[in-house]
C-alpha cells in the first residue's frame, strides 16, 4: 500500500523539513501565506532585528513548528523591510503572530509567550489543517484493519502516520497492538516507550499497555478443567471463578470469562475488595474501548451495577 500524506511521499518528510520555516515579504505574502494555508496552516511571525522579545519568541516558535512534523508551517516577516504589509495587517507592536487557515486569519497573539503556551497554540492550529485530517483518517483506517485482523496492513499505514507525526498517541498505541498480535513484544514495548509523558493517560495507550502486560504474562490454560470441576461442586467458590475467568481470557474465551466475573459481581459485588469488577475492568482495558467484547461486557456490568 503506497499512501501519500499531505500530497507528499512520507519518505520525503525529512527532505521537506527545510520548507517548514521561511522568510517572506510583501511581494510573496499571497503565495507563502494565503495560498499555502489552503494546504497547511501557516503561522506568520512579524518581527524586527531590534526587537528583544522577538529574539526570544522566534526561536521558540521555530522549535515548536519543527516538532509539529509538518502539521503547520511558519513564515517570518521583517516589519522594517515590509512596512506596507505590516500596516495592512494592522501590526501595532511586535512580536505579533497570526495564524492562517484556508486563506483566512484564525488566531494570533502579541508579545512573547512561554514555550508551553506556544506549544498549545501550535497544537491547536495543527488540528485545523488538511494534514491533520488526513492523519486521523489514516489512523481510523488502520484501527479498522486491526479489528479485522489485518495487522500487517494496519502496521504499514501506522508507520507512515508516525513519519508525519511521531507523537500521535493513537497511532503509537495501535502500532503496539499490531506488534503484540504478531508476537513482537519487545518492539511493542519500545513503541509504547515513545509515547510522550503528556499523553500517557490516553485511553488507547492505557489499553495497549494492558494488552502488552497480559501478553508478557501468559496464563497456563491447562487448569481450566480443574477449575470448572471446583465450580460445579461449589458454585459460590468465587476465587475459583476469578481464576477461571483469567484463564478463559488467556484462551480467547472472552464471553465466558466476562460471565464468570459478572456472576461474582451479581452475587457479592464487594467480595475481596471488588476483585471481580476490577479484573473485568482490566479485561476491558486490554481488549480496547471499542472492542465488541468490551462493549458487550460493559452492558452486562451496567445491568448488574444499576439494576
Amino acid at each position: 500500500m503506497n499512501m501519500i500524506i499531505g500530497g507528499q511521499d512520507p519518505g520525503s518528510t525529512q527532505a521537506a523539513a527545510g520548507d517548514l520555516i521561511k522568510d517572506s515579504d510583501t511581494q510573496n505574502f499571497m503565495r507563502d501565506v494565503i495560498e499555502a494555508s489552503r494546504q497547511t496552516p501557516v503561522i506568520v511571525d512579524f518581527w524586527a532585528p531590534w526587537c528583544g522579545p522577538c529574539k526570544q519568541l522566534g526561536p521558540a516558535l521555530e522549535k515548536t513548528v519543527r516538532q509539529a512534523n509538518g502539521k503547520v508551517r511558519m513564515v517570518k516577516i521583517n516589519v522594517d523591510e515590509n512596512q506596507q504589509l505590516a500596516a495592512q495587517m494592522r501590526i501595532q507592536s511586535i512580536p505579533a503572530v497570526y495564524a492562517f487557515v484556508n486563506g483566512q486569519p484564525v488566531d494570533g497573539f502579541m508579545g512573547a509567550l512561554p514555550e508551553s503556551q506556544i506549544k498549545q497554540f501550535v497544537d491547536r492550529l495543527g488540528g485545523q489543517g488538511s494534514l491533520a485530517e488526513e492523519i486521523e483518517a489514516m489512523v481510523g483506517e488502520a484501527r479498522l484493519m486491526l479489528e479485522q485482523g489485518d495487522h500487517a496492513s494496519a502496521a504499514q499505514i501506522l508507520v507512515q502516520v508516525l513519519q508525519a507525526d511521531r507523537e500521535h498517541a493513537g497511532a503509537l498505541a495501535a502500532l503496539a497492538r499490531c506488534q503484540i498480535a504478531a508476537g513482537d513484544l519487545e518492539n511493542a514495548k519500545a513503541t509504547l516507550a515513545l509515547v510522550p509523558p503528556a499523553k500517557a493517560g490516553d485511553p488507547e495507550v492505557l489499553s495497549a499497555r494492558a494488552a502488552l502486560d497480559m501478553a508478557l504474562n501468559p496464563v497456563d490454560v491447562s487448569e481450566i478443567g480443574t477449575l470448572r470441576s471446583q465450580i460445579e461442586r461449589n458454585p459460590e467458590d468465587f476465587q475459583a471463578r476469578l481464576d477461571l475467568a483469567v484463564l478463559l481470557n488467556g484462551a480467547g474465551e472472552r464471553t465466558e470469562a466476562t460471565d464468570q466475573l459478572i456472576y461474582i459481581i451479581r452475587k457479592m459485588r464487594g467480595w475481596n475488595d471488588e476483585a471481580a469488577r476490577k479484573q473485568l475492568v482490566k479485561f476491558f482495558e486490554a481488549w480496547g474501548p471499542k472492542d465488541e467484547f468490551t462493549l458487550a461486557g460493559r452492558r452486562k456490568l451496567s445491568s448488574v451495577l444499576f439494576a
